[in-house]
């Protein structure tokens, strides 16, 4: 549990940098920043040998889905499990990862929801360094949605229809790969 949990958070923060990156949030932000130096060493090495595209940063995708294989390995040889194929391990690192990255996003909007209620209510406009960046994260989901559903009355129905498309994916790979709960002690982010 502890392994699990320490490799989960890394893999978080590497995940983190890469959403970030794609969002284009601000890099002088303090949560961008402790982001940022904690993954820096290990994409530092990716990034030698992985190049970006288009001001996309593979290396830290490359990275988190290295993490996802390796922790995965690690915790079936912790269960006692015999050791699955290479090919099963990439393959539930990718599901993994993916599954991962909408958990991200339903608990970023989760918080951004809470946040700006709280925000609202007690009266101080100035949002946190944390709300800013999760507002970033966000925005390259929630604006597309925004377009085709405006606010109402001053509320915002976007959330209900990404939650419901995060569902649907989240069921989907679900049936698609048979997540069982062994599978789910093994994979980070499921």
């Amino acid at each position: 549990m502890i392994f699990n949990a320490l490799a989960g958070l890394y893999l978080l923060a590497v995940l983190l940098r890469f959403l970030l990156q794609l969002a284009k949030a601000d890099f002088y932000n303090p949560l961008s920043q402790a982001v940022f130096r904690i993954t820096d060493p290990m994409v530092r090495i990716f990034r030698s040998f992985i190049p970006g595209y288009r001001g996309v940063d593979f290396s830290s995708l490359i990275l988190a889905l290295v993490i996802q294989a390796i922790a995965i390995a690690v915790l079936v040889a912790l269960y006692g499990y015999s050791m699955p194929s290479v090919g099963f391990i990439v393959t539930w690192a990718f599901v993994g990862v993916l599954y991962f990255i909408i958990n991200i996003y339903y608990f970023a909007i989760i918080a951004s929801i809470i946040m700006s209620f709280v925000m609202l209510f007690s009266g101080n406009m100035n949002p946190h360094p944390i709300l800013q960046v999760i507002w970033q994260l966000t925005e390259p989901v929630m604006a597309p949605v925004r377009k085709i559903i405006p606010p109402m009355g001053g509320l915002d129905f976007s959330p209900i229809f990404i939650f419901i498309a995060i569902g649907l994916i989240q069921n989907i790979l679900v049936q698609t790969f048979g997540i069982n709960q062994q599978i789910a002690q093994v994979v980070i982010g499921i």
